[in-house]
């Protein structure tokens, strides 16, 4: 095992750190949440990534992306987290692929050849068509609800699409998934905290969003902190550390 494992290996053990070099991950989507899931997925030492996001970094990203600094700014976020995750672990078997996710991309992209997915994406057309992939094709896939709008770390917890409250991401991906005939199994990220709607901001549309919400520095990392820990404990099939259902 490589010197920079040593702490993660104690607690683990060998057997957990095989499982986790062995593991084959997804996260789609590198913004203020899915980047930092990324980067705690290979310092956990994951050794099979696919990255994907088309996106650029822009300067509004730097209160909250991982990503996101003045020397950044323009560049590809698949180069600048993809940079930074081989930099970590050189070792790292990492996939790059710097596209927007189109519905029909979404189908091709999940395979079975992942033991999770990780959804980052902050829009709601592509995220619908991520989860739906992953349930037709038998992949589990954690899916982030909105951060925005809240400032309560204790509020973030991880639960069942279906027992969601209070998110207005959450209520709309419920509806869009009842009417394709799914109304739970779908683990989920979100805050039961009610958003701040006066921090709400339209936009043109442009890649399916039409609008946003204020964020602070702090709930993204933490909403990508937990769907890290939900896959990373999976991988490791720990029985005696309780998952949130």
């Amino acid at each position: 095992m490589a010197k920079w494992q040593e702490r993660a290996e104690l607690l683990f053990k060998p057997e957990g750190m095989a499982k986790l070099t062995n593991a084959n991950v997804m996260v789609v989507g590198l913004g203020g949440v899915g980047s930092f899931a990324a980067e705690f997925l290979a310092r956990a030492g994951v050794g099979n990534m696919t990255i994907v996001d088309g996106d650029t970094v822009d300067i509004t990203n730097i209160n909250r992306q991982l990503p996101a600094l003045h020397s950044t700014v323009d560049k590809p976020k698949v180069q600048v987290v993809g940079d930074r995750l081989l930099d970590i672990n050189p070792e790292l078997n990492l996939t790059r692929v710097q596209e927007f996710l189109s519905p029909e991309r979404a189908f091709e992209l999940v395979t079975q050849d992942f033991d999770y997915v990780l959804d980052c994406i902050d829009s709601l057309t592509p995220k619908l068509n991520l989860i739906l992939a992953a349930k037709r094709k038998k992949v589990k896939i954690i899916s982030n609800m909105g951060a925005g709008g809240k400032f309560l770390a204790e509020k973030v917890k991880v639960r069942d699409i279906s027992k969601t409250d209070y998110c207005p991401l959450a209520k709309q991906v419920r509806k869009r998934l009842k009417k394709e005939g799914i109304s739970g199994g779908v683990k989920v990220v979100y805050s039961d905290e009610r958003p701040d709607y006066d921090s709400v901001k339209m936009t043109d549309g442009t890649n399916f969003k039409k609008s946003f919400y204020g964020t602070n520095s702090w709930m993204p990392g933490l909403f990508g902190l937990h769907a890290a820990q939900t896959v990373i404990l999976h991988i490791l099939k720990k029985k005696d550390v309780k998952e949130s259902e």
